[in-house]
């Protein structure tokens, strides 16, 4: 063989060995290739992701390579899973597929924007993934509430409804406390419990139910409560308000504390009362109503009492009048004022006597008789 033939059988051969390597590269490049629908998906912090990714092996052999994540930033969390067990690594039939699982757990705080990340199989195929974050993330604790105004009065219980949330990457105890006014009592329950601090997990919630009552003598106004969840490392703070209405309260009696009067029978008998607004809210149209024994009249003046303040009495005037038939001895008349809102009660005893005039005739008529007998025994003594 010449020079020349032998150079052109060499150049030959290197061309097809070139060729057949080129081959053989690209079947190693797409031998295995990896697929999942959703290549492109937005979320907001601290939300989780779940791919369902397909390993597919186009060779006539079996396959096995390795799984790994690039791109990851700080924070985020990626696990590969398959049939319940972390993976990092698969083995695929020939002509076969196998599936597994990509979690990524977006962290809470992460700025808003794009995110790419890329899905390794070994060396022979990369699947691109984006994560859009539609807002800015956080690193905080949240102390939230729908209604944080109530209003009542003052033998009242204010409950809130609230929501305690922790955002943040770790574990979090919270201690729960109130600022609250001299006297009130502030009491936090969750899960029906009178608690002092709450555990929540990272990017979990808890409902605390906050029970607020304030003293007996509290004056009417708006109260605000603030309510702080502190911990080493994060608090929120929640202020509630609580409005007084102020309360209802009245008492009837009469000038000096006593409960009793003389009258006669058929004549008329003033007696005073007095009624006392021991609430602290201004009491209107106070009416005094009686309950009399039958045939008796009671009326008072005046009848209503539009309006009385807080602290305040005033003095009302009751005429009895008893029963020209009632025979002596006492009886009960109820005195009652009422409110709207609220009413008191007093039981007044009256004494029925009979009239002087009915006394008078008495005495004359026992005289009368003393002096008939008197007159029978001088007439008819000495027979």
């Amino acid at each position: 063989m010449s020079a020349h033939s032998k150079l052109s059988s060499f150049l030959l051969s290197f061309a097809f060995s070139i060729i057949g390597f080129g081959g053989n590269a690209a079947t190693q490049t797409d031998s295995v290739t990896l697929y999942t629908p959703f290549t492109q998906v937005t979320v907001t912090p601290g939300e989780t992701i779940n791919y369902t990714v397909d390993v597919l092996n186009n060779t006539s052999d079996i396959k096995t390579v390795d799984l790994s994540m690039t791109g990851v930033s700080r924070g985020w969390v990626c696990t590969l899973k398959a049939e319940g067990l972390s993976i990092g690594q698969i083995s695929v039939l020939p002509h076969d597929k196998k599936s597994f699982t990509l979690t990524i757990e977006v962290p809470l705080k992460v700025n808003k924007g794009l995110y790419k990340f890329r899905l390794n199989a070994g060396n022979v195929s990369s699947l691109p993934l984006s994560v859009i974050i539609s807002e800015q993330g956080t690193f905080k604790t949240e102390f939230k509430t729908q209604q944080g105004n109530m209003q009542g009065h003052s033998n009242s219980t204010f409950t809130y409804t609230t929501t305690l949330s922790n955002m943040t990457a770790d574990r979090q105890n919270y201690a729960l406390m109130a600022n609250a006014p001299r006297g009130w009592t502030v009491t936090f329950k969750n899960k029906y419990q009178p608690v002092t601090s709450v555990s929540i997990d990272p990017n979990n919630s808890e409902n605390v139910i906050i029970e607020i009552k304030p003293p007996a003598e509290v004056e009417t106004g708006t109260y605000n409560i603030p309510i702080r969840a502190v911990t080493n490392s994060t608090s929120a703070e929640l202020d509630l308000e609580a409005v007084i209405l102020g309360t209802y309260d009245v008492v009837i009696s009469t000038p000096v504390g006593l409960l009793s009067t003389k009258i006669i029978a058929g004549e008329a008998k003033k007696v005073n009362f007095i009624v006392n607004n021991t609430g602290t809210s201004v009491l209107s149209d106070i009416r005094l109503l009686p309950a009399a024994p039958p045939n008796w009249d009671v009326t008072f003046e005046p009848r209503t009492v539009v309006s009385l303040l807080p602290g305040k009495t005033t003095q009302v005037t009751a005429t009895i009048k008893a029963s020209k038939k009632a025979i002596p001895g006492d009886y009960v008349i109820n005195v009652e004022a009422r409110t709207p809102e609220v009413s008191s009660k007093v039981n007044l005893r009256a004494t029925v006597e009979t009239p002087m005039l009915w006394g008078w005739i008495g005495v004359l008529i026992i005289f009368a008789s003393l002096a008939v007998v008197y007159f029978l025994f001088r007439k008819y003594g000495r027979r």
